[in-house]
């Protein structure tokens, strides 16, 4: 992987390899890239083992990023996720299933999810777009009404509200 001009930092306390794994073995053209090591200076400041990993970059779906194991002092919230855009109900399952294998069931809401590591992701159809943003504010607030009812979105359900 060449050096980008805008590339996504994920911090994780010590799980940066593990999660990069994790995602990679979920999206298609993905790829694990360098993996980088702390030195004994890293060690020497705040405990970290020397030849801890420190990085690792990867890739999924053409998107960069690089998660580094930076220590316990910040967690992930809601306020940054991943959108998950889906052409058809059995993508959105299979990425809504594996994504949230282990996350917070509590944070299940309108197609977003937390995962194990509590990185927020929206899994969205791509029908969701449409039927929002169709001209008729009735059809769109019934889609709207239906959706803020799930955790998991269904595109049936959407539609069948949209056509109500």
């Amino acid at each position: 992987m060449g050096i980008r001009k805008i590339t996504t930092n994920l911090w994780f306390d010590t799980q940066a390899e593990e999660a990069a794994k994790f995602y990679v073995s979920i999206f298609k053209n993905s790829e694990i890239g360098r993996i980088t090591h702390y030195g004994k200076e890293r060690h020497e400041i705040q405990g970290i083992s020397e030849g801890t990993v420190m990085t690792v970059e990867f890739q999924l779906e053409g998107q960069e990023f690089i998660a580094l194991n930076g220590g316990p002092q910040f967690k992930f919230t809601e306020a940054i996720s991943f959108i998950v855009n889906c052409e058809s109900q059995a993508e959105l399952d299979l990425y809504w299933e594996k994504l949230s294998e282990g996350g917070e069931e509590k944070a299940q809401v309108c197609g977003w999810l937390k995962d194990k590591y509590g990185v927020s992701w929206q899994i969205i159809p791509n029908a969701l777009t449409e039927l929002l943003s169709d001209p008729n504010p009735e059809k769109s607030a019934r889609v709207m009404n239906a959706m803020l009812q799930m955790k998991k979105i269904d595109i049936k359900t959407l539609k069948q509200a949209y056509e109500r």
